[in-house]
């Protein structure tokens, strides 16, 4: 690994604000790898993914987000594909990636973890998807790319003022059930085209999303491959019922789930925002790839 400081991306609203005073103990823990500490200072999105591509370029010898799924995806714009070394601090209110890929759950033993590998000089590579847009954008995700009921569901959260907090995000899904119909799909999954009539379509680097729901159970963010999930029609009351089981992994014994493996999948999709790592990306269709061993996680 190059570079001589390790770069710091938190996110201070992470987990609600729980971890607001997390940070010193953080930069304490991640002192062991004997670099100095540079914490980056970002008010948005934007801001937070130009100071990440800011510290690679100027060399630093790692990444380390520190927040949920929300804060990794930033970092990761910057850090993909490139030799710097990547870390997950989990402080968010969804920690999928940081569960996936075997992070400690407590926040400063994952940064005492990081710093250790710095020291020593290990990494573990760990794929990424690589998500492409109509406009021929690039994006990269860690976790699921939710592009179904649960992406018109985020769109509708995001669009609305009130309540706030979860509360929102409950209505969100109460309006978007009021309003629930199949949508057509075309899928093609390594050139092989499925056609289908779905409420839920997802495609997935890791097992689960939005903090523990294991919609694609047995994805595996080492394997080189994506997996995909796609329910027949469904209806409101069986929507309903099976949401629950997706904390436990068990919806995909359900004989309407279907869940296959590719390397490269597009969706495309009339009326759909596809929403990766519980961040919006851009409307179908969208052209997903594996990359596999895509950054050096240091854990």
């Amino acid at each position: 690994m190059t570079g001589d400081f390790v770069a710091v991306l938190a996110n201070p609203f992470a987990g609600r604000g729980r971890h607001r005073g997390l940070l010193p103990g953080v930069v304490d823990a991640l002192g062991v790898g004997g670099r100095p500490v540079r914490i980056l200072e970002a008010h948005s999105g934007a801001e937070a993914e130009a100071v990440c591509h800011a510290a690679v370029a100027e060399g630093a010898a790692a990444v380390v987000a520190v927040g949920g799924d929300g804060t990794v995806h930033r970092a990761l714009q910057a850090v993909a594909g490139t030799e710097a070394g990547f870390g997950v601090v989990p402080a968010g209110t969804g920690n999928d990636f940081a569960s996936a890929v075997g992070v400690p759950s407590q926040a400063l033993r994952a940064a005492e973890a990081i710093g250790l590998a710095l020291r020593d000089q290990r990494a573990h590579r760990v794929d990424l998807a690589l998500a492409r847009t109509a406009r021929g954008d690039r994006r990269w995700f860690c976790a699921v790319l939710a592009a179904g009921f649960d992406a018109l569901v985020n769109e509708r959260a995001n669009r609305m003022r009130r309540p706030r907090g979860p509360r929102r995000y409950d209505l969100a899904i109460v309006l978007e059930l009021a309003r629930l119909r199949a949508r057509d799909y075309v899928l093609r999954l390594d050139g092989v085209e499925h056609r289908l009539t779905a409420e839920i379509v997802a495609v997935g680097n890791c097992a689960s999303y939005g903090g523990g729901m294991r919609i694609l159970p047995d994805a595996d963010p080492t394997d080189g491959m994506l997996d995909v999930i796609f329910a027949s029609r469904l209806g409101r009351a069986h929507l309903t019922r099976l949401k629950p089981r997706l904390r436990l992994g068990t919806h995909v014994s359900d004989p309407r789930v279907t869940v296959l493996r590719a390397r490269e999948v597009r969706i495309e999709a009339e009326g759909i925002i596809g929403y990766a790592d519980g961040e919006r990306l851009a409307a179908l269709p969208l052209d997903v790839t594996c990359v596999p061993g895509a950054i050096r996680l240091l854990r």
